[in-house]
């Protein structure tokens, strides 16, 4: 394919990446307004918007797991994408005709509006948030060798970059005085409406040309001694519908069986995904977390920041008076500040391949963090309102690039699994009692001594009947999988993991990093007195991401020189 063609098809490919960050950006500059004239208190709506990031924090390893075994003939991405869309499309519904759902639809009252705007919120976070995994592993699926998948992620940035320029741009017009006014309605109706049809152009133009294949040699199976082999082998030919439907099953049957053991089995899988990884992904997403820490304390309250620091502004004053007059004109110019960092990010995601090619992950990873730190530490300490913008433009890089090499290194990580994920011994393995294939988050069984087991999965083309019935003695206990099994399991010397799972992990890190700055920032910036709080530990938490950086396992020589082999 010619260069401008790929290039021109990475485009289309990351519509809906466009489209979904133009959406969230946009509902999220214009949904606190919302809340506030709902009648929600200010204290509440933080715990609101906390919502949807705490949910795909938990589920996003889920999707993430059940995306890499999905069997079905739209391919094993898609089905979630396609889902994933769906929530959002109703929770944009939702959000504008809040009060109308509520007085047609049921008795109506300002309490049942904002109950109404709680889950239209709610929805749009979490389905807009856990919707980047499987688009991330599509990206992935779709451009396999290292360059094709840095020009890929690139592009990918430069796709987020740009839709969260158009996202903060929109809700800053007049849509009351124009022409869709007439048909649509006021601010609200005009801007949720070309949303919607922003959105659905991009879904629509990224199916047509993801054409992912069709993962038929694939089954996703959950095995406990509850279910009965029957539903498992129906589940493996039927694809991604029925797999659900028999997924949802075996939920129900487990929660049966005692909700406390089916809690405690959801909590047992959450911590194996995020504490079962290779040690190369373990040090990349502590560096992540940490970068994301940096980086979202800085997004978060940098318009509070220059309304409150810089302005002197007052949030609670009067509508109309002079310290409210401030720290809404401090609102705009912080806007200003956040739309440049996106203009740079967008830069920065062009030419990231380029960066990379010529420094190398590392020195590129590394001088983000760097360039972050040092321009949170001036604006923490200027009062300069050109100088704070310009500093505030250039942390554009560091978050094209927390976009971008991530993702790459995981994809490098997967590509030679032989080098930077063996297996585990067999010796951990007993410790454990787990199996070491572990491409997915199983649902576990408690045989008659009350001991966690694990089954094996049946291999292609094996009859399922033939597999539980050698698996399952009479009475119905688990058979454990003998030594000379174990053997077997680790002769391919590297760890089944899909890149989906790690996908997740890792916008795990990002969505960690929200809910810890929503719980913790508001009693640092109390406890110090000043807004200055909020910069001072974003350069702080830089300096520790800068430290992480460094520990990251960019290739071979890092697994010499940190003991790892």
């Amino acid at each position: 394919m010619p260069e401008w063609r790929s290039q021109w098809h990475l485009v289309l490919l990351n519509s809906l990446t466009c489209g979904l960050e133009i959406c969230v950006a946009a509902a999220t500059t214009y949904v606190p307004p919302l809340l506030l004239e709902a009648g929600v208190e200010e204290r509440y709506m933080t715990m609101v918007l906390g919502i949807g990031p705490v949910l795909s924090l938990f589920l996003t390893p889920f999707v993430g797991s059940a995306s890499d075994n999905c069997n079905s003939r739209y391919g094993r991405r898609r089905p979630f994408i396609w889902l994933l869309s769906l929530g959002v499309l109703i929770a944009l519904f939702i959000i504008p005709n809040a009060d109308i759902l509520a007085s047609r639809l049921f008795w109506g009252g300002q309490g049942l509006q904002v109950g109404f705007l709680i889950i239209g919120v709610g929805l749009l976070d979490f389905c807009g948030h856990v919707c980047f995994t499987p688009l991330e592993a599509l990206l992935s699926d779709l451009y396999r060798e290292e360059e094709e998948c840095a020009q890929a992620f690139a592009m990918f940035s430069f796709m987020v970059s740009l839709g969260g320029c158009v996202g903060y741009l929109l809700p800053t017009l007049d849509w009351s005085g124009g022409v869709l006014s007439v048909y649509l309605g006021g601010q609200a109706d005009c801007l949720f409406s070309l949303l919607i049809l922003i959105f659905v152009s991009s879904l629509m133009i990224t199916m047509k040309v993801s054409e992912e294949p069709s993962c038929a040699s694939s089954t996703l199976t959950v095995s406990s001694s509850l279910l009965d082999s029957g539903a498992t082998m129906e589940a493996g030919r039927c694809g991604f519908p029925f797999t659900c439907c028999y997924f949802l099953k075996c939920k129900l049957k487990i929660w049966k069986s005692g909700p406390l053991l089916c809690l405690l089995r959801t909590c047992w899988s959450i911590y194996r995904s995020y504490c079962h990884v290779p040690h190369v992904m373990r040090q990349l997403c502590v560096a992540q977390l940490c970068s994301w820490m940096a980086v979202m304390s800085f997004v978060l309250f940098y318009t509070d920041f220059i309304g409150e620091g810089l302005y002197d502004g007052v949030p609670s004053a009067a509508p109309g008076s002079v310290s409210r007059q401030r720290y809404d004109e401090g609102i705009r110019m912080g806007s200003l500040g956040l739309f440049m960092q996106c203009a740079t990010s967008t830069v920065f995601s062009l030419l990231m391949s380029r960066l990379v090619q010529r420094f190398g992950s590392r020195r590129v990873y590394m001088s983000s963090m760097v360039s972050f730190t040092l321009s949170a530490l001036v604006i923490s300490v200027s009062k300069s309102v050109a100088l704070v913008t310009v500093m505030a433009a250039l942390t554009g890089f560091a978050y094209a690039t927390l976009q971008t090499l991530p993702y790459t290194l995981t994809c490098h990580y997967h590509k030679e699994k032989e080098v930077y994920m063996p297996k585990r011994t067999a010796k951990n393995m007993h410790k454990t009692h787990i199996t070491t294939n572990r491409d997915s988050i199983y649902l576990t069984s408690v045989d008659v001594e009350g001991r966690l087991t694990h089954q094996k999965r049946p291999t292609y083309g094996q009859d399922p009947q033939e597999f539980y019935s050698n698996a399952t003695s009479l009475n119905g206990s688990v058979h454990c999988p003998s030594n000379s099994e174990q053997q077997d399991d680790t002769e391919s010397g590297y760890e089944k993991r899909g890149v989906g799972l790690d996908f997740a992990i890792l916008d795990s890190a990002f969505l960690i990093s929200q809910v810890i700055l929503t719980f913790f920032m508001g009693m640092i910036v109390q406890f110090a007195q000043s807004v200055t709080a909020y910069m001072a530990c974003s350069a702080i938490f830089g300096a520790v991401a800068i430290y992480f950086s460094g520990r990251i396992v960019y290739d071979q020589k890092d697994l010499n020189s940190y003991n790892m082999l």
